[in-house]
């Protein structure tokens, strides 16, 4: 489907193999604001949201995705799912076209190569952060018969990196989710780093005290 043939980077088992409810649904207090959601059921909404992006996300090449990291260790299909969700419910609350934003959302990083292969990205028409959102434009409308919403969402979802301005509220809302999920992402990520490197300082003293008393 693409201009280049790609490397792929693989991504944890449990991230490959999972599906729509294990990947947002068993995070859903992680990946959703607090206040917002008290009041909401939960599983309706989940349930919903999947199935406005159901035919996207059941087929092949988007499926594609989870072999290839967007930041730090999240998938390009996590991270489109998780802007997606955030997307579903924020144009929901606010009473916008939320099926047209979710569904743009979940295509707007469909780009499919390692953007940190040097080798990958020198043969791109320019910056990936600048051409990647055009490449998953045409990327996703050879599958899905886009309407005018969901292609200003993939196209202009970079904003203000690329400088055209978005022509809808709910491209506004992607460009936002995007980078705040994009935060949390790093956040999570640089937290269990943190926690790995205490836990095995912990380890190491307790070994360490362990080997001391045996001498």
């Amino acid at each position: 489907m693409n201009i280049f043939q790609f490397r792929k980077n693989q991504v944890s088992n449990c991230e490959e193999n999972s599906d729509i409810y294990t990947s947002i649904g068993r995070n859903i207090d992680l990946y959703t604001d607090k206040d917002i959601h008290s009041k909401m059921d939960k599983k309706y909404y989940l349930t919903e949201f999947y199935s406005i992006i159901s035919d996207i996300v059941s087929n092949d090449t988007v499926k594609q995705m989870k072999n290839y990291r967007q930041h730090c260790n999240t998938s390009c299909y996590k991270h489109c799912m998780q802007v997606a969700y955030y997307t579903y419910i924020a144009c929901k609350k606010l009473k916008l076209d939320y099926k047209s934003a979710a569904r743009g959302a979940m295509l707007h990083d469909l780009f499919l190569y390692d953007w940190r292969n040097k080798t990958i990205t020198s043969a791109l028409p320019g910056l990936h952060a600048f051409v990647h959102p055009t490449l998953a434009l045409e990327n996703a409308s050879k599958i899905f018969n886009l309407n005018d919403m969901e292609k200003d969402i993939i196209l202009k979802h970079m904003w203000p990196v690329t400088f055209k301005l978005p022509t809808y509220r709910e491209s506004y809302i992607v460009t936002l989710m995007d980078k705040y999920s994009a935060c949390v992402e790093t956040y999570n990520y640089i937290q269990e780093k943190l926690r790995r490197k205490t836990f095995y300082r912990y380890a190491y003293i307790f070994l360490s005290v362990l080997v001391f008393r045996t001498i």
